[in-house]
């Protein structure tokens, strides 16, 4: 190697490293993806706790100004399910449509 030209070894590096390059990216597009898989569990874990919870509380409180326990607490409690779940759902159709859109664009690019 000491008889080689600087210019002829930094060449071969350059390579070897591009090389080691390519191996790498399989792996950190999977992380990436992993990472955004279990950020999307928890964005929709915490809207159906947040609708729960929002529920509960406006129910809890209109039970003790007007006296009804348990009656509002079980109502909104439901109601703040279901808008738990629909935002849950909303947030499922936001992702897939950015996938869909993701894999059109990319059909697009092989096609050119």
């Amino acid at each position: 190697m000491a008889d080689r030209p600087e210019s002829d070894r930094l060449k071969a590096l350059e390579e070897k490293l591009e090389k080691a390059r390519k191996r790498a990216e399989p792996e950190k597009a999977h992380m990436e993806e992993h990472y955004s898989q279990a950020q999307l569990a928890w964005r929709m874990v915490i809207e159906l706790v947040a609708g729960l919870g929002i529920g509960f509380g406006i129910g809890f409180g209109l039970d003790a100004v007007l006296g009804t326990r348990p009656w509002l607490m079980v109502i909104f409690t439901l109601l703040g399910f279901i808008a738990g779940v629909k935002t849950m759902i909303r947030s499922a159709e936001e992702v897939q449509r950015k996938q869909m859109e993701a894999a059109s664009e990319a059909a697009g690019d092989q096609e050119r």
